[in-house]
């Protein structure tokens, strides 16, 4: 799986007219990393996770491609409702919903959502009353990245009785999902979860439930530093996993960090100098309130180089903040760099941006797509 990567040149010229810091995003990697998935697992029908970014361009290439949308809340539903994309491409997939979300969802006709508790059924029931619902599986695996299992499903054991709950409640219960984590680093964790899920299925059909649909959520890898993850192969062992499986029910995917990691570019200036300890010390005009936010809220390390030849050194890159938090890289290898100087952050499209603040009243990056 490759990356989108500027060339000095380019970064250049974006920069000299727009400014930085930049958000420069490829809609045609978007496109590639979409069509990838759809290669490798036919079957899949994929639902991109907006969370990872919403940024309009990549929401405008994915309608374009016939993608469906993951969505988790009302701002969420009425950003892609105003793309006139309608609630039949739209899985309501957080296990634990807003009375604002599940009115935004009747009113634009989403169908399909997730939950993970009587009470959620009873929101559901009450709300948007006939909806296919799927019932979150908790899936152990401490080996992610990030282990969204430490928030959401419910243990297998109760699977099967919080579907009889949704049906007699008046839903469709038709399905069941999990999620094994972001960045998962290999197969392992969905073929377990697979287990799991075949077990739930025929149990669920003993029980008189007849379940149509799994939907095994994100988790497929980006590129990123000091990792060693193979999205297409993970892909190749699902796809034999489901063909030999689950040719029985309709499979589903929120791929969200897969699909738009490597698809962005940072592009930041160095705004300041100084030695610090005897080390070069070098603040930049984005740090981790801005573009580098998953650094604290994504356990993100930035592949981050500066786009400027010379021996290089150890170095530290601090955000423009006041704060002394605002540390996006505490050692880089580069070479002495001066004030107008430009670094490059890749695979910086996840959950990166989309979660920067204004805080100490600095801009929040502007978005470029880039042409290719």
């Amino acid at each position: 799986m490759n990356s989108f990567k500027l060339t000095k040149e380019n970064a250049q010229m974006l920069a000299n007219q727009y400014g930085t810091p930049l958000e420069v995003i490829s809609v045609r990697h978007i496109e590639a990393n979409y069509r990838l998935l759809q290669e490798r697992i036919p079957r899949l029908k994929i639902y991109y996770a907006i969370k990872a970014n919403p940024a309009t361009c990549i929401l405008q290439k994915l309608k374009d491609l016939g993608s469906n949308f993951d969505v988790a809340s009302d701002g969420e539903i009425e950003k892609l409702a105003g793309l006139n994309i309608s609630g039949e491409r739209m899985i309501y997939a957080n296990p634990v919903k807003t009375v604002r979300g599940l009115k935004a969802a009747q009113k634009a006709g989403i169908r399909r959502m997730t939950f993970d508790s009587k009470t959620e059924v009873d929101k559901i029931a009450e709300y948007v009353p006939n909806a296919e619902v799927l019932a979150r599986v908790k899936i152990d695996n401490s080996d992610a990245v990030v282990d969204l299992n430490i928030k959401f499903g419910a243990e297998r054991q109760h699977i099967i009785e919080l579907l009889k709950y949704a049906q007699t409640k008046g839903l469709k219960a038709a399905g069941i999902c999990f999620h094994v984590g972001s960045q998962a680093l290999s197969a392992d964790d969905y073929l377990r979860a697979f287990d799991v899920v075949r077990n739930l299925i025929d149990k669920a059909r003993q029980n008189g439930i007849d379940i149509k649909y799994v939907d095994i959520g994100g988790g497929l890898p980006a590129p990123a530093l000091n990792e060693n993850a193979d999205a297409a192969e993970i892909m190749a062992q699902i796809n034999k996993c489901i063909e030999e499986n689950f040719a029985d029910v309709e499979l589903w995917a929120e791929p969200g960090r897969y699909m738009c990691a490597s698809a962005v570019n940072i592009v930041t200036a160095v705004i300041g100098k100084q030695k610090r300890s005897g080390r070069d010390w070098y603040y930049l005009d984005d740090g981790i309130y801005g573009s580098f936010s998953g650094k604290l809220f994504d356990h993100w390390d930035y592949d981050i180089m500066a786009l400027k030849e010379g021996e290089k050194s150890v170095a530290t890159l601090a955000g423009p903040s006041c704060d002394s938090l605002d540390i996006v890289k505490s050692q880089v290898l580069c070479p002495q760099l001066e004030t107008g100087d430009l670094l490059l952050a890749v695979n910086a499209g996840a959950y990166s941006r989309v979660s920067a603040t204004t805080f100490n009243g600095f801009s929040l990056p502007q978005t470029v797509v880039w042409k290719e």
